[in-house]
């Protein structure tokens, strides 16, 4: 389908238009996923996409729903969300770039199945080293010495003064 621009009435192809806008988002995209931007596109070339005109659209799809991933740090498969860290979803990644295949890939599930045993191992490990950090912070507690002057308040014998101020207002202590 051609169409002439209103400005330069120049003739153009609307499909070769529409191709050269998916290469520039693929372009663009590339910066989401950092130092993992090769893995992914490895992992692309599983699906049978390479960049050749017939395929850009759907690279520029499988490459947003990676975006997606990458930005989020989440996933959902079988109505369960996994929360995964970036590295975490290299790591992934990598696993499956390394296995080899038969046939292209159709969908992210393969990719979903090794995530969940590797986010599952790190909340694991999340929680343990945040059971960690809490009894740190209690056996930092325990072992503070505690205030000489706080204590001396406690043990200090109430005269007939504090109970009269108590009775006074009510029965109520001062920081009520």
């Amino acid at each position: 389908m051609k169409f002439k621009c209103p400005g330069c009435r120049r003739e153009y192809d609307f499909l070769e238009v529409q191709m050269d806008a998916d290469l520039v988002a693929i372009i663009k995209m590339q910066t989401v996923f950092g130092k993992h931007a090769n893995l992914v596109w490895a992992y692309c070339e599983l699906f049978g996409i390479s960049p050749l005109k017939a395929r850009r659209k759907k690279l520029r799809v499988l490459l947003e729903e990676m975006k997606a991933l990458f930005v989020s740090g989440s996933f959902s498969y079988q109505k369960k969300t996994y929360r995964i860290g970036m590295d975490a979803i290299a790591d992934a990644l990598n696993l499956i770039v390394h296995k080899h295949f038969e046939t292209n890939l159709e969908n992210h599930n393969y990719l979903k199945k090794v995530m969940i045993s590797i986010a599952e191992k790190e909340s694991r490990g999340e929680g343990a080293r945040a059971e960690a950090d809490l009894r740190k912070r209690e056996q930092s507690l325990r072992s503070r010495p505690a205030d000489p002057e706080k204590k001396e308040e406690f043990r200090k014998p109430l005269g007939m003064g504090d109970f009269s101020n108590l009775i006074g207002r009510g029965g109520r202590h001062e920081g009520s």
